[in-house]
């Protein structure tokens, strides 16, 4: 499978692959999130900084940028990457069987998948605020009854992923259209973080 790297014109620096895979790039992410990690590791791996101190400082530098771009990624790689990082910053591996929920309550770090969740909430904001003939929302009507798809599991779109966002936050499209009409920009941060 070959890829090429975008710097013509895709988004974000993600890669354009063949038929539609985004591994490199989330394997990119995460070559990314440990170079953070090595250059913020004097921090991270200290013993006499809290681990509380240690998370934020976590929140801010590398959990940014492995989730930079990540808005409709399959995130179970993503996930492991992180919480390998939280348990060498607590100082322990695997091997010390220690469950992943006590880290993170130790940490006070919130879920990667609930910060996927919040960012494409936001970007759907924004993309429902557009007007019905911008470029993003003309793929909304796109007639796909005549196209024949490979064999397996149909791929997750990302209607699908939003919709499963929506009703994991108990609200419905319908809601979801009058606060794009009448409130403000950022009002996907407050519902989505009081869930948190």
């Amino acid at each position: 499978m070959e890829t090429s790297p975008c710097g013509g014109g895709n988004a974000k620096g993600q890669e354009v692959q063949e038929m539609g895979d985004i591994d490199s790039d989330i394997d990119h992410r995460i070559r990314v999130g440990w170079q953070k990690w090595r250059n913020a590791s004097r921090v991270l791996c200290e013993k006499k900084i809290p681990v509380r101190l240690k998370g934020r400082v976590y929140c801010m530098i590398v959990r940014p940028a492995m989730l930079y771009g990540a808005k409709c990624w399959p995130i179970k790689r993503l996930m492991v990457a992180d919480m390998r990082m939280i348990r060498w910053m607590c100082s322990y591996t695997r091997l010390d069987k220690i469950r992943n929920v006590i880290f993170k309550e130790k940490v006070e770090v919130a879920p990667i998948e609930e910060k996927m969740r919040e960012t494409r909430l936001i970007w759907l904001g924004h993309v429902t605020r557009r007007s019905v003939e911008a470029p993003v929302r003309r793929c909304e009507k796109i007639d796909l009854r005549h196209y024949r798809r490979e064999r397996g599991r149909p791929k997750t779109s990302w209607n699908k992923v939003i919709r499963g966002n929506l009703d994991f936050l108990a609200y419905s499209w319908s809601d979801l259209e009058h606060i794009t009409t009448c409130c403000s920009r950022y009002v996907f941060v407050p519902l989505v973080s009081k869930f948190n």
